[in-house]
Protein backbone atom coordinates (compact mmCIF):
# COMPACT_ATOMS: atom_id res chain seq x y z
CA UNK A 1 0.00 0.00 0.00
CA UNK A 2 1.64 3.40 -1.37
CA UNK A 3 -0.19 6.68 0.02
CA UNK A 4 1.14 9.61 -1.51
CA UNK A 5 0.52 13.20 -1.16
CA UNK A 6 -0.66 15.84 -3.91
CA UNK A 7 -0.01 19.18 -3.23
CA UNK A 8 -1.77 22.06 -5.59
CA UNK A 9 -3.53 25.49 -5.56
CA UNK A 10 -6.96 24.51 -6.23
CA UNK A 11 -8.53 20.77 -5.43
CA UNK A 12 -9.40 20.32 -9.29
CA UNK A 13 -6.19 20.92 -10.16
CA UNK A 14 -4.91 17.87 -7.30
CA UNK A 15 -7.47 16.02 -8.38
CA UNK A 16 -5.64 16.06 -12.12
CA UNK A 17 -2.66 14.89 -10.72
CA UNK A 18 -3.91 11.99 -9.15
CA UNK A 19 -5.81 11.27 -12.05
CA UNK A 20 -2.34 11.46 -13.55
CA UNK A 21 -0.44 9.75 -11.42
CA UNK A 22 -3.04 6.70 -10.00
CA UNK A 23 -5.90 6.50 -12.88
CA UNK A 24 -9.43 7.14 -12.69
CA UNK A 25 -10.05 4.46 -9.87
CA UNK A 26 -8.07 5.88 -7.37
CA UNK A 27 -8.80 6.38 -4.01
CA UNK A 28 -9.09 9.60 -2.24
CA UNK A 29 -8.02 9.67 1.40
CA UNK A 30 -8.21 12.64 2.68
CA UNK A 31 -8.48 16.36 1.47
CA UNK A 32 -7.02 19.50 3.16
CA UNK A 33 -6.04 23.16 2.83
CA UNK A 34 -2.15 23.88 3.21
CA UNK A 35 0.45 26.74 2.51
CA UNK A 36 0.53 25.81 -0.95
CA UNK A 37 -3.38 25.51 -1.12
CA UNK A 38 -4.90 21.87 -1.21
CA UNK A 39 -3.34 18.66 -0.04
CA UNK A 40 -4.67 15.39 -0.97
CA UNK A 41 -3.58 12.00 0.16
CA UNK A 42 -4.52 9.36 -2.47
CA UNK A 43 -3.79 5.29 -2.79
CA UNK A 44 -3.67 3.55 -6.01
CA UNK A 45 -6.83 1.37 -6.67
CA UNK A 46 -4.87 -2.34 -5.87
CA UNK A 47 -3.93 -0.70 -2.26
CA UNK A 48 -7.20 -1.79 -0.96
CA UNK A 49 -6.48 -5.27 -2.64
CA UNK A 50 -3.05 -5.55 -0.63
CA UNK A 51 -4.30 -4.59 2.73
CA UNK A 52 -7.31 -7.09 2.58
CA UNK A 53 -4.92 -10.28 1.27
CA UNK A 54 -2.72 -8.77 4.55
CA UNK A 55 -5.89 -8.73 6.87
CA UNK A 56 -6.60 -12.30 5.24
CA UNK A 57 -3.17 -13.93 6.08
CA UNK A 58 -2.11 -12.62 8.84
CA UNK A 59 -1.87 -15.08 11.93
CA UNK A 60 -4.60 -14.53 14.72
CA UNK A 61 -2.88 -13.01 17.91
CA UNK A 62 -2.94 -14.77 20.81
CA UNK A 63 -3.42 -12.72 24.39
CA UNK A 64 -0.36 -12.15 26.25
CA UNK A 65 -0.37 -12.00 29.87
CA UNK A 66 0.52 -8.56 31.67
CA UNK A 67 2.56 -8.62 34.29
CA UNK A 68 0.66 -8.53 37.77
CA UNK A 69 3.26 -5.39 39.01
CA UNK A 70 2.64 -2.90 36.42
CA UNK A 71 0.36 -3.56 33.23
CA UNK A 72 0.78 -0.94 30.55
CA UNK A 73 -2.02 0.78 28.81
CA UNK A 74 -3.66 -1.32 25.80
CA UNK A 75 -3.46 0.95 23.06
CA UNK A 76 -5.86 1.29 20.74
CA UNK A 77 -6.16 -0.01 17.03
CA UNK A 78 -5.85 2.69 15.29
CA UNK A 79 -2.58 4.18 17.18
CA UNK A 80 -1.14 0.73 16.76
CA UNK A 81 -1.54 1.60 12.97
CA UNK A 82 -0.47 4.28 12.92
CA UNK A 83 2.82 3.56 14.66
CA UNK A 84 3.23 1.53 12.29
CA UNK A 85 2.52 3.82 9.60
CA UNK A 86 5.14 6.37 11.09
CA UNK A 87 7.45 3.14 11.31
CA UNK A 88 7.50 2.46 7.49
CA UNK A 89 8.35 6.45 7.25
CA UNK A 90 11.13 6.55 9.61
CA UNK A 91 14.33 5.17 8.80
CA UNK A 92 14.71 1.70 10.44
CA UNK A 93 16.05 1.76 13.64
CA UNK A 94 17.71 -1.07 15.83
CA UNK A 95 14.81 -2.51 17.68
CA UNK A 96 15.29 -3.97 21.63
CA UNK A 97 12.55 -6.43 21.52
CA UNK A 98 12.82 -9.41 19.11
CA UNK A 99 11.33 -9.59 15.61
CA UNK A 100 8.62 -12.46 16.51
CA UNK A 101 7.28 -10.40 19.62
CA UNK A 102 6.72 -7.24 17.30
CA UNK A 103 4.74 -9.19 14.86
CA UNK A 104 2.73 -10.52 18.03
CA UNK A 105 2.24 -7.13 19.25
CA UNK A 106 1.65 -5.15 15.85
CA UNK A 107 -0.39 -8.12 14.36
CA UNK A 108 -4.37 -7.35 13.12
CA UNK A 109 -6.31 -10.42 13.43
CA UNK A 110 -10.02 -10.24 11.11
CA UNK A 111 -12.17 -10.07 13.48
CA UNK A 112 -10.37 -7.52 15.93
CA UNK A 113 -10.31 -5.61 12.63
CA UNK A 114 -13.98 -5.81 11.75
CA UNK A 115 -14.32 -4.62 15.52
CA UNK A 116 -12.68 -1.62 14.93
CA UNK A 117 -15.17 -0.69 11.59
CA UNK A 118 -18.32 -1.91 13.35
CA UNK A 119 -17.59 1.04 16.02
CA UNK A 120 -16.50 3.14 13.61
CA UNK A 121 -19.80 3.27 11.59
CA UNK A 122 -21.66 2.82 14.59
CA UNK A 123 -20.37 6.51 16.01
CA UNK A 124 -20.82 7.75 12.15
CA UNK A 125 -24.27 6.93 12.28
CA UNK A 126 -24.92 8.32 15.70
CA UNK A 127 -23.35 11.82 14.54
CA UNK A 128 -25.29 11.79 11.49
CA UNK A 129 -28.68 11.19 13.41
CA UNK A 130 -27.34 14.42 15.45
CA UNK A 131 -27.17 16.36 12.23
CA UNK A 132 -23.40 16.57 12.49
CA UNK A 133 -20.31 14.54 10.59
CA UNK A 134 -17.02 14.49 11.23
CA UNK A 135 -15.99 14.21 7.59
CA UNK A 136 -16.97 16.46 5.07
CA UNK A 137 -17.35 16.15 1.01
CA UNK A 138 -14.40 17.42 -0.82
CA UNK A 139 -16.98 18.68 -3.90
CA UNK A 140 -16.67 23.00 -4.18
CA UNK A 141 -16.77 24.83 -6.87
CA UNK A 142 -13.41 25.48 -8.87
CA UNK A 143 -12.49 28.53 -8.11
CA UNK A 144 -12.58 28.24 -4.29
CA UNK A 145 -10.10 25.54 -2.58
CA UNK A 146 -11.69 23.01 -0.52
CA UNK A 147 -11.15 22.54 2.97
CA UNK A 148 -11.70 19.69 5.15
CA UNK A 149 -10.61 19.73 8.25
CA UNK A 150 -9.81 16.66 10.57
CA UNK A 151 -9.78 16.03 14.06
CA UNK A 152 -6.32 16.12 15.81
CA UNK A 153 -6.65 13.53 18.05
CA UNK A 154 -7.53 10.98 14.71
CA UNK A 155 -5.01 8.85 13.09
CA UNK A 156 -4.39 8.63 9.12
CA UNK A 157 -6.48 5.43 9.90
CA UNK A 158 -9.58 6.77 11.33
CA UNK A 159 -9.10 9.80 9.07
CA UNK A 160 -10.03 6.99 6.12
CA UNK A 161 -13.19 5.69 6.63
CA UNK A 162 -14.19 4.67 3.50
CA UNK A 163 -10.74 2.19 3.76
CA UNK A 164 -12.65 0.35 7.04
CA UNK A 165 -16.35 0.66 5.70
CA UNK A 166 -14.94 -1.32 2.29
CA UNK A 167 -13.06 -3.88 4.29
CA UNK A 168 -15.78 -4.61 6.93
CA UNK A 169 -18.48 -5.23 3.54
CA UNK A 170 -16.67 -7.53 1.86
CA UNK A 171 -15.57 -10.41 4.63
CA UNK A 172 -18.63 -9.11 6.87
CA UNK A 173 -22.06 -9.01 5.19
CA UNK A 174 -23.86 -8.77 8.74
CA UNK A 175 -22.00 -5.58 9.16
CA UNK A 176 -24.27 -4.42 6.73
CA UNK A 177 -27.29 -5.20 7.94
CA UNK A 178 -26.33 -3.93 11.21
CA UNK A 179 -27.21 -0.94 10.14
CA UNK A 180 -30.82 0.73 10.22
CA UNK A 181 -32.96 0.71 6.90
CA UNK A 182 -33.53 3.87 6.74
CA UNK A 183 -30.32 5.44 8.01
CA UNK A 184 -29.02 7.13 4.69
CA UNK A 185 -25.43 5.85 4.47
CA UNK A 186 -23.18 9.15 4.02
CA UNK A 187 -20.19 9.35 0.99
CA UNK A 188 -17.11 10.59 3.25
CA UNK A 189 -14.32 10.17 0.26
CA UNK A 190 -15.13 12.06 -2.88
CA UNK A 191 -15.57 10.20 -5.99
CA UNK A 192 -12.70 11.09 -8.96
CA UNK A 193 -15.13 10.52 -11.61
CA UNK A 194 -17.83 12.97 -10.59
CA UNK A 195 -15.18 15.95 -10.49
CA UNK A 196 -14.12 14.48 -14.33
CA UNK A 197 -17.27 14.71 -15.49
CA UNK A 198 -17.96 18.06 -14.28
CA UNK A 199 -14.66 19.61 -16.07
CA UNK A 200 -15.63 17.59 -18.89
CA UNK A 201 -19.21 19.83 -18.79
CA UNK A 202 -17.51 22.97 -18.63
CA UNK A 203 -14.93 21.93 -21.40
CA UNK A 204 -18.04 21.46 -23.64
CA UNK A 205 -19.68 24.91 -22.35
CA UNK A 206 -16.73 26.27 -23.68
CA UNK A 207 -16.39 24.59 -26.81
CA UNK A 208 -20.11 25.31 -27.59
CA UNK A 209 -19.70 29.15 -26.39
CA UNK A 210 -16.80 29.04 -28.89
CA UNK A 211 -18.96 27.70 -31.84
CA UNK A 212 -21.58 30.45 -31.16
CA UNK A 213 -19.00 32.81 -31.13
CA UNK A 214 -17.15 31.39 -34.41
CA UNK A 215 -20.96 31.62 -36.36
CA UNK A 216 -21.92 34.84 -35.14
CA UNK A 217 -18.05 36.56 -36.58
CA UNK A 218 -18.25 34.29 -39.97
CA UNK A 219 -21.99 35.85 -39.93
CA UNK A 220 -20.86 39.27 -39.27
CA UNK A 221 -17.99 38.89 -42.08
CA UNK A 222 -20.68 37.22 -44.69
CA UNK A 223 -22.85 40.92 -44.15
CA UNK A 224 -19.23 42.50 -44.54
CA UNK A 225 -18.43 41.35 -47.50
CA UNK A 226 -22.13 41.60 -49.03
CA UNK A 227 -22.24 45.11 -48.13
CA UNK A 228 -18.68 45.57 -49.98
CA UNK A 229 -19.49 44.01 -52.73
CA UNK A 230 -23.05 46.34 -52.87
CA UNK A 231 -21.25 49.07 -52.54
CA UNK A 232 -18.16 48.19 -55.48
CA UNK A 233 -20.94 47.42 -57.68
CA UNK A 234 -22.40 50.93 -57.40
CA UNK A 235 -19.24 52.82 -57.72
CA UNK A 236 -18.17 50.67 -60.81
CA UNK A 237 -22.24 51.72 -62.10
CA UNK A 238 -21.45 55.14 -61.59
CA UNK A 239 -17.96 54.68 -63.40
CA UNK A 240 -19.48 53.31 -66.39
CA UNK A 241 -21.78 56.30 -66.33
CA UNK A 242 -19.13 58.57 -66.35
CA UNK A 243 -17.40 57.05 -69.17
CA UNK A 244 -20.79 56.48 -71.14
CA UNK A 245 -22.52 59.87 -71.38
CA UNK A 246 -25.56 58.08 -73.42
CA UNK A 247 -26.22 55.23 -70.53
CA UNK A 248 -25.88 58.74 -67.82
CA UNK A 249 -28.41 60.49 -69.93
CA UNK A 250 -31.10 57.73 -70.09
CA UNK A 251 -30.67 56.77 -66.51
CA UNK A 252 -31.59 60.65 -66.00
CA UNK A 253 -34.52 60.61 -68.40
CA UNK A 254 -36.11 57.45 -66.92
CA UNK A 255 -35.92 58.59 -63.15
CA UNK A 256 -37.67 62.05 -63.62
CA UNK A 257 -40.17 59.19 -65.40
CA UNK A 258 -40.90 57.68 -62.45
CA UNK A 259 -39.41 54.25 -63.38
CA UNK A 260 -37.45 52.23 -60.56
CA UNK A 261 -34.14 51.55 -60.44
CA UNK A 262 -34.43 47.95 -61.02
CA UNK A 263 -35.46 48.57 -64.42
CA UNK A 264 -33.56 51.59 -65.21
CA UNK A 265 -30.02 49.77 -64.64
CA UNK A 266 -31.39 46.75 -66.61
CA UNK A 267 -31.94 49.48 -69.49
CA UNK A 268 -28.98 50.90 -69.25
CA UNK A 269 -26.89 47.68 -69.18
CA UNK A 270 -28.51 46.96 -72.39
CA UNK A 271 -28.19 50.39 -74.01
CA UNK A 272 -25.82 49.60 -77.36
CA UNK A 273 -23.05 51.59 -77.71
CA UNK A 274 -23.96 52.77 -81.06
CA UNK A 275 -27.63 54.31 -80.47
CA UNK A 276 -27.98 57.18 -81.70
CA UNK A 277 -31.10 58.08 -79.67
CA UNK A 278 -31.27 56.89 -75.88
CA UNK A 279 -34.78 57.74 -75.48
CA UNK A 280 -36.48 56.17 -79.03
CA UNK A 281 -34.01 53.09 -78.29
CA UNK A 282 -35.50 52.93 -74.49
CA UNK A 283 -39.27 53.30 -75.74
CA UNK A 284 -38.58 50.60 -78.04
CA UNK A 285 -37.99 48.25 -75.82
CA UNK A 286 -40.91 49.40 -73.36
CA UNK A 287 -43.33 48.89 -76.23
CA UNK A 288 -42.15 44.94 -76.76
CA UNK A 289 -42.54 44.33 -73.34
CA UNK A 290 -45.51 46.23 -72.47
CA UNK A 291 -48.48 43.92 -72.80
CA UNK A 292 -51.72 45.46 -74.05
CA UNK A 293 -55.22 43.55 -75.79
CA UNK A 294 -54.63 45.62 -78.35
CA UNK A 295 -54.57 42.81 -80.93
CA UNK A 296 -57.41 41.21 -79.29
CA UNK A 297 -61.04 41.78 -79.49
CA UNK A 298 -62.82 44.20 -77.23
CA UNK A 299 -63.64 42.64 -73.90
CA UNK A 300 -67.19 43.69 -74.40
CA UNK A 301 -67.28 41.26 -77.88
CA UNK A 302 -65.79 38.19 -75.72
CA UNK A 303 -68.42 38.07 -73.08
CA UNK A 304 -68.54 36.15 -69.96
CA UNK A 305 -68.08 36.33 -66.41
CA UNK A 306 -65.82 38.75 -64.93
CA UNK A 307 -65.27 40.04 -61.33
CA UNK A 308 -63.50 43.43 -60.95
CA UNK A 309 -61.67 43.29 -57.45
CA UNK A 310 -59.09 45.75 -56.38
CA UNK A 311 -57.90 48.20 -53.36
CA UNK A 312 -60.47 50.59 -51.88
CA UNK A 313 -61.70 54.34 -54.30
CA UNK A 314 -59.72 52.87 -57.33
CA UNK A 315 -63.13 52.99 -59.24
CA UNK A 316 -63.86 49.72 -59.67
CA UNK A 317 -68.50 50.38 -60.04
CA UNK A 318 -67.64 53.29 -62.11
CA UNK A 319 -65.40 50.98 -64.47
CA UNK A 320 -68.11 48.15 -64.18
CA UNK A 321 -70.41 50.52 -65.03
CA UNK A 322 -68.37 51.54 -68.36
CA UNK A 323 -68.01 48.07 -69.47
CA UNK A 324 -71.78 47.28 -69.00
CA UNK A 325 -72.37 50.47 -71.06
CA UNK A 326 -70.49 49.44 -73.63
CA UNK A 327 -71.37 45.88 -73.94
CA UNK A 328 -75.84 47.02 -73.82
CA UNK A 329 -74.67 49.44 -76.48
CA UNK A 330 -73.85 46.26 -78.87
CA UNK A 331 -75.62 43.84 -77.85
CA UNK A 332 -78.67 45.20 -75.56
CA UNK A 333 -79.42 45.34 -71.93
CA UNK A 334 -81.35 41.84 -72.64
CA UNK A 335 -78.17 39.71 -72.67
CA UNK A 336 -75.88 41.29 -69.15
CA UNK A 337 -76.43 40.21 -65.84
CA UNK A 338 -75.11 42.85 -62.89
CA UNK A 339 -73.80 41.47 -59.58
CA UNK A 340 -72.41 43.27 -56.63
CA UNK A 341 -70.94 41.69 -53.60
CA UNK A 342 -70.56 45.28 -51.92
CA UNK A 343 -72.72 45.06 -48.51
CA UNK A 344 -69.74 46.47 -46.42
CA UNK A 345 -70.47 50.63 -47.15
CA UNK A 346 -73.55 51.72 -46.45
CA UNK A 347 -75.55 52.29 -49.52
CA UNK A 348 -72.71 50.98 -52.04
CA UNK A 349 -74.90 48.44 -54.12
CA UNK A 350 -77.05 51.66 -54.84
CA UNK A 351 -74.77 53.35 -57.41
CA UNK A 352 -74.72 50.37 -59.02
CA UNK A 353 -78.11 49.87 -58.86
CA UNK A 354 -78.42 53.50 -60.44
CA UNK A 355 -76.42 52.65 -63.43
CA UNK A 356 -78.42 49.60 -63.74
CA UNK A 357 -81.80 51.45 -63.81
CA UNK A 358 -80.28 54.03 -66.93
CA UNK A 359 -79.49 50.55 -68.91
CA UNK A 360 -82.52 48.56 -67.72
CA UNK A 361 -80.47 45.77 -66.09
CA UNK A 362 -81.38 44.48 -62.48
CA UNK A 363 -78.53 44.30 -60.05
CA UNK A 364 -78.49 41.35 -57.79
CA UNK A 365 -76.78 40.91 -54.42
CA UNK A 366 -74.75 38.34 -53.19
CA UNK A 367 -73.77 37.90 -49.73
CA UNK A 368 -71.90 34.50 -49.77
CA UNK A 369 -70.17 31.64 -51.76
CA UNK A 370 -73.30 29.81 -51.93
CA UNK A 371 -75.74 32.85 -52.63
CA UNK A 372 -73.11 33.79 -55.42
CA UNK A 373 -73.10 30.43 -56.78
CA UNK A 374 -77.19 30.25 -57.17
CA UNK A 375 -76.79 33.60 -58.80
CA UNK A 376 -73.89 32.48 -61.29
CA UNK A 377 -76.71 29.78 -62.10
CA UNK A 378 -79.47 31.65 -62.75
CA UNK A 379 -77.31 33.95 -64.93
CA UNK A 380 -75.77 31.17 -66.87
CA UNK A 381 -77.69 32.31 -70.03
CA UNK A 382 -76.53 35.37 -70.00
CA UNK A 383 -73.70 36.54 -72.33
CA UNK A 384 -71.89 39.00 -70.51
CA UNK A 385 -71.67 39.04 -66.41
CA UNK A 386 -70.22 41.45 -64.14
CA UNK A 387 -69.50 41.34 -60.70
CA UNK A 388 -68.66 44.65 -58.38
CA UNK A 389 -66.93 43.81 -55.33
CA UNK A 390 -66.05 45.59 -52.22
CA UNK A 391 -62.80 47.74 -52.11
CA UNK A 392 -60.40 46.08 -49.01
CA UNK A 393 -56.78 47.63 -48.47
CA UNK A 394 -54.49 44.98 -49.94
CA UNK A 395 -52.98 44.29 -46.18
CA UNK A 396 -56.93 43.88 -45.23
CA UNK A 397 -57.53 40.04 -44.12
CA UNK A 398 -60.59 40.09 -45.50
CA UNK A 399 -59.09 40.46 -49.43
CA UNK A 400 -57.91 36.84 -48.90
CA UNK A 401 -61.67 35.62 -48.61
CA UNK A 402 -62.44 38.07 -50.86
CA UNK A 403 -60.08 36.18 -53.78
CA UNK A 404 -61.31 32.79 -52.29
CA UNK A 405 -64.81 33.42 -52.64
CA UNK A 406 -64.43 34.48 -56.48
CA UNK A 407 -62.55 31.10 -57.17
CA UNK A 408 -65.44 29.46 -59.05
CA UNK A 409 -63.95 28.13 -62.33
CA UNK A 410 -66.03 30.18 -64.67
CA UNK A 411 -65.00 33.72 -63.08
CA UNK A 412 -62.45 35.64 -64.56
CA UNK A 413 -60.63 38.54 -62.09
CA UNK A 414 -59.65 42.05 -63.41
CA UNK A 415 -57.84 43.74 -61.29
CA UNK A 416 -58.57 47.49 -61.63
CA UNK A 417 -55.20 49.79 -60.29
CA UNK A 418 -54.69 53.63 -59.91
CA UNK A 419 -52.74 54.88 -61.76
CA UNK A 420 -52.00 57.95 -59.84
CA UNK A 421 -50.30 55.56 -56.77
CA UNK A 422 -46.88 55.30 -55.66
CA UNK A 423 -44.66 52.68 -57.39
CA UNK A 424 -44.57 51.06 -54.15
CA UNK A 425 -48.12 50.87 -53.23
CA UNK A 426 -48.86 49.53 -56.72
CA UNK A 427 -46.62 46.93 -56.29
CA UNK A 428 -48.10 45.97 -52.75
CA UNK A 429 -51.44 45.66 -54.47
CA UNK A 430 -50.16 43.68 -57.77
CA UNK A 431 -48.90 40.93 -55.42
CA UNK A 432 -51.89 40.67 -52.74
CA UNK A 433 -54.19 40.42 -55.37
CA UNK A 434 -52.28 37.42 -57.44
CA UNK A 435 -52.66 39.88 -60.51
CA UNK A 436 -51.01 36.68 -62.05
CA UNK A 437 -53.93 34.67 -61.79
CA UNK A 438 -56.16 37.84 -63.30
CA UNK A 439 -56.97 37.59 -66.71
CA UNK A 440 -55.95 41.70 -67.32
CA UNK A 441 -54.97 44.75 -65.82
CA UNK A 442 -57.44 48.10 -65.93
CA UNK A 443 -55.54 51.36 -65.39
CA UNK A 444 -58.35 53.41 -63.87
CA UNK A 445 -57.43 57.35 -62.83
CA UNK A 446 -55.18 58.11 -65.92
CA UNK A 447 -56.55 62.01 -65.84
CA UNK A 448 -55.20 62.15 -62.26
CA UNK A 449 -51.99 60.52 -62.64
CA UNK A 450 -49.26 63.09 -63.07
CA UNK A 451 -46.37 60.48 -63.93
CA UNK A 452 -47.52 56.87 -66.03
CA UNK A 453 -44.33 55.48 -65.20
CA UNK A 454 -44.75 53.47 -62.02
CA UNK A 455 -47.80 51.56 -63.05
CA UNK A 456 -46.44 50.81 -66.49
CA UNK A 457 -43.20 50.00 -64.60
CA UNK A 458 -45.01 47.60 -62.34
CA UNK A 459 -46.85 45.62 -65.24
CA UNK A 460 -43.64 45.26 -67.36
CA UNK A 461 -41.64 43.61 -64.50
CA UNK A 462 -44.90 41.54 -63.62
CA UNK A 463 -45.58 41.22 -67.20
CA UNK A 464 -49.35 41.56 -66.62
CA UNK A 465 -51.72 42.18 -69.88
CA UNK A 466 -53.19 45.84 -69.70
CA UNK A 467 -57.39 44.98 -70.98
CA UNK A 468 -58.35 48.82 -71.26
CA UNK A 469 -57.73 52.35 -69.31
CA UNK A 470 -59.96 54.61 -67.63
CA UNK A 471 -59.56 58.67 -67.55
CA UNK A 472 -62.02 59.87 -66.30
CA UNK A 473 -66.00 60.02 -64.81
CA UNK A 474 -68.27 59.42 -67.84
CA UNK A 475 -69.91 56.55 -68.61
CA UNK A 476 -69.11 54.93 -71.24
CA UNK A 477 -67.26 57.87 -72.97
CA UNK A 478 -63.83 57.66 -70.51
CA UNK A 479 -63.34 53.63 -71.07
CA UNK A 480 -60.78 53.32 -74.06
CA UNK A 481 -58.07 50.36 -75.06
CA UNK A 482 -54.62 52.04 -75.37
CA UNK A 483 -51.75 50.62 -77.51
CA UNK A 484 -48.75 49.83 -75.90
CA UNK A 485 -46.64 52.73 -77.78
CA UNK A 486 -49.50 55.41 -76.72
CA UNK A 487 -48.76 54.28 -73.09
CA UNK A 488 -45.00 54.35 -73.27
CA UNK A 489 -45.20 57.83 -74.79
CA UNK A 490 -47.20 58.86 -72.15
CA UNK A 491 -44.28 57.83 -69.56
CA UNK A 492 -41.72 59.20 -71.58
CA UNK A 493 -43.37 62.65 -71.59
CA UNK A 494 -43.05 62.42 -68.11
CA UNK A 495 -44.14 65.71 -65.80
CA UNK A 496 -44.61 66.91 -62.33
CA UNK A 497 -42.83 70.07 -60.46
CA UNK A 498 -39.18 70.85 -60.62
CA UNK A 499 -38.71 70.30 -57.43
CA UNK A 500 -38.56 66.78 -58.32
CA UNK A 501 -36.42 66.55 -60.96
CA UNK A 502 -32.97 64.73 -60.61
CA UNK A 503 -29.33 66.57 -61.56
CA UNK A 504 -26.14 64.12 -61.67
CA UNK A 505 -25.19 64.20 -58.44
CA UNK A 506 -28.81 63.06 -57.31
CA UNK A 507 -28.28 60.06 -59.87
CA UNK A 508 -25.54 58.77 -58.42
CA UNK A 509 -26.84 59.15 -54.64
CA UNK A 510 -29.72 56.74 -56.07
CA UNK A 511 -27.79 54.16 -57.32
CA UNK A 512 -24.65 54.34 -54.75
CA UNK A 513 -27.13 52.76 -52.42
CA UNK A 514 -27.19 48.75 -51.67
CA UNK A 515 -29.56 46.98 -53.70
CA UNK A 516 -31.53 45.38 -51.18
CA UNK A 517 -33.04 49.45 -50.73
CA UNK A 518 -33.81 49.97 -54.14
CA UNK A 519 -37.12 49.43 -55.29
CA UNK A 520 -37.79 46.02 -57.02
CA UNK A 521 -34.13 44.92 -56.85
CA UNK A 522 -35.22 41.73 -55.79
CA UNK A 523 -37.26 41.40 -58.96
CA UNK A 524 -35.18 42.54 -61.68
CA UNK A 525 -36.63 42.16 -64.95
CA UNK A 526 -35.55 40.54 -67.93
CA UNK A 527 -36.46 42.33 -71.06
CA UNK A 528 -36.57 41.53 -75.01
CA UNK A 529 -33.61 44.39 -76.07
Amino acid sequence: MNVKKFTARTSRDALAMVRQALGDDAVVLSTKPCAEGVEVLAMAPDGLQQIERMAATAPRAQPMPAPAAAPEPALSLGKRFAQKLAARSEPALPSPEPIDQDVEQLSMSTLSFQDYVRERMLRRRQAALAGKTDFEPTRAPAEAPVAMPAPAAESPMERSGVLGARMAERPQPAARAAAPAAVPVLRDTPVLGDELRSAADVQQAQAATARRDQQDMMAELRQVKGLIEERFGALAFMEKLQRQPGQARLTQKLLDCGLSPALIRKLAESLPADAADESAWAATVLERNLHTAEAESPLEDQGGVYALVGATGVGKTTTTAKIAAAFATKYGAGNLGLITLDAYRIGAHEQLRAYGRILGVPVHTAHDRASLEDLLELLAGKKMVLIDTAGMAQRDSRTRELLDMLSHRSIQKLLVVNAASQGETIEDVVVAYRAATCAGIVLSKMDEAVKLGPAVDALIRHRLKVIGVANGQRVPEDWHRLSGHTLVQRVLRGGGSAAWKLDAGDVNLVFSAPKGHLHGASSAPSLHA
